[in-house]
């Protein structure tokens, strides 16, 4: 009996190890299956680069300028400028404050001689301006264009019509016509520097009085001024116009063509990255200064022209879309067209891909050009991609 009892107990033992054995095997085999399956791959979806655009910071009480991107005052950015007219003529020159001016226009009028209208901001502590002389009325619709007060010696009787609405706020040294007035004729006075009619001028503080007593608003009136203007580059990325379709060398700009009696001319400074502007042959200068006229960039806009009367006073096209011209910058030179839509409504200029020029920070001269004439880059005659024969203005 025992013996019997030895042996069961031993096929027991026996049969709990073999359970116990396969057990382990078991959880083996089934490790080294987990081990060697390989794991599904999982495919992850490229993700798209954000380029975050930084905001400017300025320093507090600063903004960029609407008219040279330079960083000011806010006081002087949220300021009207004034759009004063500046003669060409030989026995004028040099002209006091023209090189304060953001933008410097230059157009044609009757006998053969241009006029210049300087756009300046900061003008409220100049304490000379001039001489001053008469305006004409294209000269309005571009002083429109950013919120100006227009100051001026006069005019034909045709800029009555301009300068007597009541949303152009003007300063002149005399009437237009028998039947209008001279609002703040006060603020000129005569010098003996010059023979007369060359020896207008007035100042700063002399315009902020007449402003005050004609009511004009000294800060830009919402309903009028449009500060989105021009599209400038950043001031470390400058627009070099290196990649830009058609750029031409530039570094020559002869306006004689156009402008023959006075040779407006700009001559590219490498160095400096300006052009320098001359009159008759010589360096045009500021008389307060004594220093040179230069610009960042030049624009020549080619429009439409009539001769009005007996007298040769002109008529020039300033809201139209039908125009070219040539913008320069960086001593080169691309093809352009340009656009205005309403009197208060900014003149936007485009590359011949449709996509509105990037000026660099700095000022800007324009030489508003009659249709059929030519302008000269570096020794080439360049002309007008678009006469036409009708205009809305």
């Amino acid at each position: 009996m025992k013996k019997l009892q030895i042996v069961l107990l031993a096929v027991l033992a026996a049969t709990f190890m073999f359970a116990g054995c396969g057990s382990k095997a078991k959880e083996e085999t089934t490790e080294q299956a987990v081990v060697e399956t390989p794991a599904e791959e999982t495919v992850e979806e490229p993700k798209e680069e954000v380029t975050e655009v930084k905001e400017e910071v300025l320093p507090e009480g600063k903004m960029r300028s609407a008219l040279t991107n330079e960083i000011e005052d806010e006081t002087v950015a949220d300021s009207r400028p004034i759009a004063i007219m500046l003669p060409t003529d030989k026995a004028a020159q040099p002209q006091y404050g023209i090189g304060e001016a953001g933008i410097l226009y230059e157009c044609m009028e009757e006998g053969n001689m241009s006029r210049q209208m300087a756009i300046i901001e900061d003008w409220q502590n100049i304490t000379q301006l001039g001489n001053v002389r008469s305006c004409r009325d294209y000269y309005v619709y571009w002083a429109l264009e950013w919120d100006s007060i227009l100051v001026h010696f006069g005019g034909p009787y045709y800029l009555a019509d301009m300068v007597t609405r009541s949303d152009v706020n003007n300063i002149t040294g005399c009437a237009v016509n028998s039947t209008s007035v001279s609002p703040g004729a006060s603020a000129f006075y005569r010098t003996t520097d010059k023979e007369a009619p060359h020896n207008a001028y007035t100042s700063g503080a002399k315009l902020v009085e007449a402003c005050k007593t004609l009511e004009y608003s000294l800060e830009h009136r919402d309903q009028y001024y449009e500060p989105n203007h021009f599209t400038f580059a950043k001031e470390e990325e400058s627009n070099t116009l290196e990649s830009a379709s058609g750029a031409l060398e530039a570094t020559s700009i002869d306006l004689s063509p156009a402008f023959p009696y006075t040779q407006s001319s700009l001559e590219y400074n490498a160095t400096e990255g300006t052009y320098y502007k001359s009159l008759y042959g010589s360096a045009q200068k500021d008389g307060a200064t004594g220093e040179q006229l230069k610009f960042e960039n030049v624009i020549v806009q080619y429009t439409y022209h009539e001769t009005r009367d007996a007298k040769g006073y002109l008529a020039f096209g300033c809201t139209d879309d039908q125009y070219d011209g040539y913008f320069f910058t960086e001593g080169k030179a691309i093809h352009v067209t340009w656009k205005k839509t309403s009197d208060y409504g900014a003149t936007k200029y485009y590359d011949d891909n449709g996509d509105e020029i990037v000026l660099n920070t700095g000022k800007t001269y324009i030489a508003i050009v009659e249709s059929d004439d030519a302008v000269k880059i570096n020794g080439e005659s360049y002309y007008s991609n678009t006469v036409k024969t009708t205009s809305s203005k």
